[in-house]
């Protein structure tokens, strides 16, 4: 069990970064000392396999979630909050972070200090500064703006977020977390307080995420709204589609009271009757899609046992369940 003397509990994925994570946990146990516990979920490392020797060279304590296979960064967190919220108690609060640094531990506190409003139930990390490349702001900007225009909602934020008791157990319950933690959030309707702050650089190393992980991780961002980006792409297109009609009965009359030039009423019409096939069609299939959606919905939550295949306490930690595969 996670030790109820230990008011917060770290939550971080790791996936080959032993050198980086250690790093990390000796700065939570000078940040916070005996205050924090550490659930660190080694997502499936084989070069550089995380054990409990990262948590007890800092003399935190904490616990190493051991996975059977590479689930990715997403489920990852998933499975360590659902392994949280069978163990959390009402008085404790749940940071996630990332465990390469771009995190820093001592912006925790910021975090926390908003989450001690009744008012509010997660406090997640707005990005001030970002120590990245130009052409990843580029994109990451284009991206904002394509997220709100297909699901009417503003995603601002990532991993780096704290967490009440009670909404660490709904957000478990929510399929949707693996998917995509932040846009989980903002579907679960929590109330939700943003904090400015700024990005560190890596501890070491280098991302291993590329520009078609970061696209994929943004594609599965909307997924989590699938139903909502269905219908304004069905609604946008219907309107297209009902421009077109009226673009081609515009022609048609031009044609009539002989205003067109030879040769552009044939072309315009041919335009407008391809765009009107066209934008109808993907109408269409967008009311079937959405039903498709909704009737194939997942309602189960994650299972997080599924995934574990052993449990690695720190020596400083209070003793706890290992679970170790048949």
């Amino acid at each position: 069990m996670i030790p109820s003397s230990s008011p917060l509990i770290i939550v971080t994925p790791v996936y080959e970064d032993f050198e980086a994570s250690s790093r990390l946990f000796k700065e939570l146990q000078a940040e916070f000392g005996d205050d924090v516990f550490i659930v660190a979920v080694d997502d499936g490392s084989v070069r550089q396999p995380l054990d409990a020797s990262g948590l007890d060279g800092a003399g935190v304590r904490g616990a190493v979630l051991k996975l059977r296979r590479n689930v990715g960064h997403q489920k990852a967190i998933a499975i360590g909050l659902g392994y949280v919220a069978t163990h959390i108690g009402a008085r404790q609060s749940v940071v996630v972070m990332d465990s390469d640094g771009e995190d820093v531990p001592g912006s925790i506190p910021q975090l926390l200090e908003r989450l001690h409003s009744d008012q509010v139930d997660v406090v997640v990390a707005r990005r001030r500064s970002r120590v990245e490349t130009l052409r990843f702001k580029t994109f990451y900007a284009i991206y904002k703006r394509l997220f709100r225009i297909v699901t009417g909602r503003t995603i601002s934020f990532g991993n780096f977020m704290a967490v009440k008791a009670d909404g660490v157990r709904r957000l478990s319950a929510m399929p949707e977390l693996s998917i995509h933690v932040a846009s989980a959030v903002l579907a679960s309707k929590l109330r939700i307080d943003t904090c400015p702050l700024d990005r560190g650089p890596r501890y070491a190393g280098q991302s291993k995420m590329n520009f078609v992980g970061l696209a994929l991780h943004g594609f599965k961002g909307m997924m989590v709204f699938a139903e909502d980006v269905l219908v304004r792409v069905g609604i946008a297109s219907a309107i297209v589609a009902i421009l077109s009609v009226l673009g081609g009965i515009t022609a048609v009359l031009l044609k009539a009271i002989g205003y067109s030039t030879p040769g552009w009423f044939s072309v315009a019409l041919g335009i407008l009757v391809l765009m009107f096939m066209q934008t109808g069609v993907l109408a269409l299939m967008t009311l079937m899609l959405t039903g498709v959606v909704r009737s194939g919905t997942v309602t189960s939550e994650l299972d997080y046992n599924d995934f574990i295949d052993e449990i690695l306490v720190s020596k400083s930690a209070e003793p706890v369940t290992k679970v170790i595969s048949s």
